[in-house]
């Protein structure tokens, strides 16, 4: 059975490789471990095989993982990248340093308000619903998503980053469709905003594709953490 370093090591293999394929530089692409479910223990593991960034999808849990291993590992970089409730944002504005799911103002409002004054601008990404999915947050079409860059722009505790997306779970010509949005999307926002430099997109089974298309950063889980285990869903 292969361990937690070996499969990090593999997903960065398929990183290079996919880049190579589209006279992309490797380095370009920040490889983002998705340890939602995961013990800590895994957290550790990967972080012993050079891993920095961690994405949780459910406050509770990531909360929980922060205050245990920030005092010992101060260099983790956290990002949520789960749907978010209002009622749930201080946490995420006080304790992650990027926030991959904002498809609304208020949300926005409310982690500027709450990010705390000693810490950086909380990196952000606007998520876009790339298929049209009513079971899926985000916005679509090039106005909303820059009406909702323009608010983000004005708060100060902010700082834009770019786009986030999860696309269907559809492969071929559709999901193909859907990354060249993305890709034309991205292109928009920083034509209308040069500071914008991130678009993350692209998971275990289709970074290579995501990489073809643009994205600066992949959300890789199962390839890494081995399948998960909802039976206890954390909040």
């Amino acid at each position: 059975m292969t361990t937690i370093a070996e499969r990090l090591a593999l997903a960065q293999h398929r990183i290079t490789l996919a880049a190579g394929k589209c006279a992309r530089q490797a380095t370009d692409i920040t490889l983002l471990a998705v340890s939602k479910t995961k013990p800590v223990t895994d957290i550790i593991a990967a972080y012993a095989a050079g891993q920095r960034c961690f994405g949780e999808n459910y406050v509770q849990e990531g909360q929980q993982k922060i205050l245990e291993l920030r005092q010992q590992y101060p260099d983790i970089e956290w990002h949520f990248i789960g749907p978010l409730q209002s009622n749930k944002s201080r946490a995420v504005a006080e304790l992650f340093h990027w926030m991959h799911t904002i498809d609304r103002s208020k949300i926005a409002q409310r982690l500027n308000e709450q990010r705390p004054d000693s810490l950086p601008p909380l990196n952000v990404c606007i998520q876009i619903n790339v298929s049209g999915e009513a079971s899926k947050s985000g916005i679509s079409g090039v106005q909303d998503m820059l009406a909702l860059a323009s608010d983000i722009a004005q708060l100060p505790r902010l700082r834009l980053r770019g786009l986030m997306t999860i696309p269907s779970a559809e492969e071929g010509d559709g999901l193909i469709h859907e990354y060249q949005q993305m890709q034309q999307l991205f292109a928009q926002l920083q034509q209308a905003f040069p500071q914008v430099d991130t678009l993350s997109m692209g998971m275990s089974h289709d970074l290579e594709l995501a990489v073809a298309h643009g994205a600066t950063m992949v959300r890789i889980g199962s390839a890494i953490f081995g399948a998960r285990d909802y039976s206890q869903k954390p909040a």
